[in-house]
């Protein structure tokens, strides 16, 4: 088969993994090495870390082969579905040209499981093994690594790869017995505790006081692992579990293993499917909620109980946002005094952001704040208004009807398609 072909089927699989971001990586630039490539910067881009770069990866499958049978993967052992592997020669030309070609700044690479688990990541290994020490590549390289493979194999993966990831595949054990038997949730979480000890050991190392000036020229600093950390992925909707199921395995994800991030994949319906999965996808906006839920969780202050205290059975409201439903639950916290209230408490305020809160603290030292200069911010003021009070404003009774409220801020609704398309956005 020749090369185009298996960059075509080997491209469109791995389009459904979306933990392929690379903010967290160190920046490295060849210009100063002697090799090629460089995590710094920007091409024909498709993507944006959080940190504001512009990057673009080359995304692919080692091979879309595997001795699994997850229900809810196109690529498990029972689908009927073109099958291709590149060589490990062929990945590397691949990266290297389309780099040249300034089309990519980096490579993220999956695979399905041939042979063994270890077979599997020995190659994958070996291609981020070439592209550093024989091609002095200093691109960013993102590897999805195999729970079940050795911790010898892990080690090295990290050893070359800037991040490392193990998809946690689905919230809870018990979906994963059912559609992933194969996998198991001992086995997944056992590999992203090894990844978290060797990620901390390496900044430990690197961490511990510098050497004598007298030594410091002839002894290397200890290496780096993964240093961008690792990251998972989870499918929604697939089976059963409520957004409270999922953002309570995301948290203790993050607590447990240190996640840089957890990034969710709304399940979307495959050829020859088991009749146990639902016949059509989640809404998107279901997924876009659970990445705001989980913004609160990590930079906000909330509780998983916070977020999810509804009386839909553990789901995210769908129309407004997570932070505004809560403040909508709970009227009489607000409203907020802009002038006074301290940072945990801007920061439930719907509408302010960490940066914006960062900067009413810092504006608010110079004199009492008005509604001019809040909108200096270039904050959402019709979200943000009705909750907070200024030296001239105050919201008097609109928070008063909670319901009233709402419907004034949320999005009208929108009629669904005839040919049953999901329009939430």
């Amino acid at each position: 088969m020749e090369t185009l072909r298996k960059l075509e089927i080997l491209a469109d699989a791995a389009k459904y993994d979306a933990s392929c971001a690379s903010s967290g990586a160190g920046k490295r630039d060849s210009r100063k090495s002697g090799g090629i490539g460089s995590t710094e910067g920007s091409g024909i881009c498709h993507s944006y870390t959080p940190d504001g770069r512009c990057v673009s990866l080359l995304k692919i499958l080692l091979t879309n082969f595997c001795i699994y049978d997850c229900a809810y993967c196109v690529n498990r052992v029972s689908s009927n579905v073109p099958r291709a592997r590149f060589r490990v020669a062929e990945v590397v030309a691949l990266t290297l040209d389309f780099y040249k070609r300034n089309y990519i700044e980096g490579l993220f690479l999956s695979s399905g499981i041939i042979r063994s688990a270890d077979y599997t990541m020995e190659h994958m290994v070996e291609v981020a093994r070439q592209l550093r020490e024989e091609h002095r590549f200093a691109g960013y390289i993102h590897l999805k690594t195999i729970p079940e493979a050795s911790p010898e194999l892990l080690a090295a993966a990290g050893k070359y790869a800037d991040r490392l990831s193990i998809n946690i595949e689905l919230p809870t054990e018990t979906g994963l017995a059912a559609f992933a038997p194969e996998k198991t949730m001992p086995s997944i979480r056992g590999a992203m505790g090894e990844l978290r000890w060797r990620i901390e050991e390496s900044k430990e190392e690197r961490a511990r006081p510098a050497l004598a000036a007298a030594t410091r020229s002839v002894q290397k600093s200890a290496p780096r692992f993964a240093p961008a950390g690792q990251s998972t992925q989870m499918i929604v909707g697939a089976d059963g579990a409520s957004d409270r199921d999922i953002l309570t395995t995301s948290d203790q994800l993050y607590g447990n293993y240190r996640m840089r991030r957890v990034y969710y994949s709304a399940f979307s319906p495959i050829p020859d499917a088991s009749k146990a999965l639902p016949l059509q996808p989640p809404p998107m906006q279901r997924e876009h909620r659970l990445y705001q839920a989980d913004w609160l969780l990590r930079f906000y202050g909330y509780g998983i109980e916070e977020i999810t205290d509804t009386t839909q059975d553990g789901m995210l409201d769908l129309d407004i946002d997570p932070k505004m439903a809560w403040a909508l639950r709970h009227p009489d916290r607000f409203p907020v005094d802009l002038n006074i209230a301290p940072k945990e408490l801007l920061l439930r305020v719907p509408g302010l952001g960490v940066r914006n809160v960062k900067r009413v603290l810092m504006a608010r030292r110079h004199g009492r704040l008005r509604v001019a200069d809040v909108a200096r911010l270039r904050a959402p003021m019709r979200k943000l208004l009705p909750f907070v009070q200024l030296l001239d404003h105050h919201p008097h009774r609109r928070l008063d009807d909670p319901a009233s409220l709402r419907a004034s801020l949320a999005p009208p609704p929108r009629q669904g398609s005839l040919f049953g398309e999901n329009l939430v956005s």
